[in-house]
């Protein structure tokens, strides 16, 4: 499912006013996060690599950390959950959906979790090993450079 398609709010709809950009409402570059939830992830090859099952709040700073990812399982059943920073998922506009520039079997082996068993999100060294594991920094360390 889309973003598009979970706006029951009607916030993404396009209403233009005058001229071709003249647009209201918030989308995309400000978006409902109940809208993301239930999310396609797809790769570069446009491989289906999963939904999005959670977005991780940093409560300290306000940002978005992680979206939760599911992968694997038969039909969202018995699936792993992949933390993946924020930063390696980028919006693809045209199809409504995100993308992950990760192959299918590196993330069938990236470290993951069962459902039951979540990791402590916030321990500086688990984030350390995820990002390293997507190339991808904290948000402080990207303010910071």
């Amino acid at each position: 499912m889309n973003y598009v398609e979970r706006d029951t709010y009607g916030m993404y709809k396009t209403h233009v006013s005058t001229g071709p950009d003249m647009r209201h409402g918030p989308g995309p570059e400000l978006m409902g996060a109940e809208t993301l939830i239930g999310s396609d992830v797809y790769n570069r090859k446009g491989e289906d690599l999963g939904d999005i099952k959670e977005i991780m709040l940093d409560m300290r700073t306000g940002r978005v950390a992680y979206a939760v990812l599911s992968f694997g399982g038969f039909l969202g059943m018995g699936g792993k959950l992949f933390a993946v920073p924020w930063a390696a998922l980028t919006l693809d506009t045209e199809n409504k959906r995100f993308a992950l520039d990760v192959d299918k079997a590196r993330l069938s082996s990236a470290p993951g979790f069962d459902k039951d068993k979540w990791p402590n999100m916030a321990d500086a060294e688990w984030a350390k090993g995820i990002h390293a594991y997507y190339g991808t920094k904290p948000y402080e360390e990207r303010l910071n450079a």
